[in-house]
């Protein structure tokens, strides 16, 4: 039994022994030629060059070993590591779209990516943060991650100049021991306009439908009561209650209308649609209305063919809208003029229709508002109207699924001329 013990551990020894000499090869090779070159050359005594010899073999043999399997590994680790390892903080900083800041632990700018740059001007290095970002928020997040409060600080910064941009702000240290630390922005900017409308179409669209809804509930209470048997009365308030029901009625239709436009704004390949036909449509459409309102419409049409590629009912809707706006807005003019025309924008071909009413005119200030939602220049004439508040933000929205665009000129006393431009194909 101590016999097969020895001879193990034997065998065990001689395995090492050859292993570190097989590993070491190329250094007692090196080893044993310096030897020899040393004899031949210089040395006077063989038995210093053997002993020499032996020495070196000695110690390639008790020489530590490092193992091939882990060495390998950490060859490819390396090899894994080595592209992040070449990109610097710049070229990472230049690759986030965001805003990006990267300061020392003194409060100092190390770095700022072109979105930063661009954001907030020229961050220069060395300059101290809290002298470029003097918000009480912004100079209590920058102090937070210097003290080392948590891994990370958030705060909301508003930019007011150029214009107001809202930005949610990260502060957080680089790694550890870096004693770097980065200032990420996101502008919030879009999401806050979007959530303002939001509230700002409900809050309007609730008053819009109360106001009828309160009139139709005064005029039920007084029928049922001081006015049950009073057959004038009772004609009139059913007459305004009708009125206010066919209101709530278009402003739900225009709502629904936005509501789809809204949804799917991108229009499929459409059609021709002849914009003569569809015009002539419209005009035929709202002559009762002309004719009630004591405008005439004139038209002024260019020769050949007139398409574009479209929806024609949503096109229709377009050109209902503003020349039901000419005839409702524009009636003191007495007339109101249609022309169509081909033109050529930046090398495009495009037609343009333009609907020109003789009325007041919009006052320059209420023009780049009009297309809003629910915005009237005079509240009172467009209740007196049955207008929506809705009309020119529905134009807008079909003119934008169709590539086209409106143009409005206005002067007061003179009239106003609302220009739709689409593709021509």
């Amino acid at each position: 039994m101590a016999d097969t013990g020895t001879q193990t551990r034997a065998k065990r020894t001689v395995r090492l022994t050859a292993g570190r000499l097989y590993q070491n090869r190329w250094m007692l090779a090196a080893a044993a030629v310096a030897v020899l070159a040393v004899h031949f050359y210089g040395a006077d005594s063989a038995w210093v060059t053997v002993f020499a010899i032996v020495l070196l073999f000695l110690f390639a043999m008790v020489a530590p070993r490092t193992n091939a399997g882990r060495r390998l590994a950490e060859v490819a680790a390396r090899a894994e590591r080595s592209p992040l390892d070449r990109l610097s903080g710049e070229k990472l900083a230049a690759a986030v779209a965001d805003p990006l800041i990267i300061f020392d632990r003194g409060g100092a700018a190390v770095h700022a990516n072109e979105a930063a740059e661009t954001a907030f001007g020229a961050i220069k290095p060395e300059l101290p943060l809290l002298l470029k970002f003097r918000a009480p928020e912004m100079q209590a997040l920058i102090e937070g991650v210097l003290d080392g409060r948590n891994g990370s600080l958030t705060a909301e910064y508003v930019e007011r100049v150029p214009f107001e941009r809202v930005f949610r702000v990260t502060a957080s240290a680089v790694g550890r021991g870096t004693g770097l630390f980065v200032l990420a922005f996101k502008d919030q900017s879009e999401s806050r306009r979007i959530d303002r409308m939001r509230a700002d179409f409900i809050a309007n669209a609730s008053h819009e439908l109360r106001t009828p809804l309160a009139s139709i509930a005064g005029f039920v209470e007084t029928l049922r009561g001081p006015a049950r048997n009073d057959a004038n009365a009772r004609d009139q308030f059913l007459q305004i209650m009708q009125n206010q029901t066919g209101r709530m009625a278009r402003l739900i239709d225009d709502l629904l209308s936005l509501s789809r436009l809204e949804m799917k704004p991108y229009l499929k390949p459409g059609v021709k649609v002849d914009l003569r036909q569809t015009v002539e449509a419209v005009i035929a459409s709202l002559a009762p209305l002309a004719a009630e309102t004591g405008v005439v419409v004139e038209r002024d049409f260019a020769e050949g063919p007139l398409e574009v590629h479209g929806d024609r009912d949503e096109l229709f809707q377009v050109f209902q809208n503003l020349l039901e706006n000419a005839c409702k807005y524009g009636q003191s003019g007495g007339r109101v003029e249609v022309s169509m025309r081909r033109v050529s924008e930046a090398g495009e071909p495009e037609l343009e229709v333009t609907v020109r009413d003789f009325g007041p005119g919009i006052p320059a200030e209420h023009i780049p508002r009009v297309t809003e939602r629910f915005y009237r220049v005079d509240v009172e004439t467009s209740r007196a109207q049955k207008g929506t508040g809705l009309g020119l933000s529905i134009v807008k929205h079909i003119l934008s699924r169709h590539n086209g665009r409106l143009t409005i000129r206005s002067e007061l006393g003179k009239g106003s001329a609302f220009t739709v431009s689409l593709p021509a194909r």
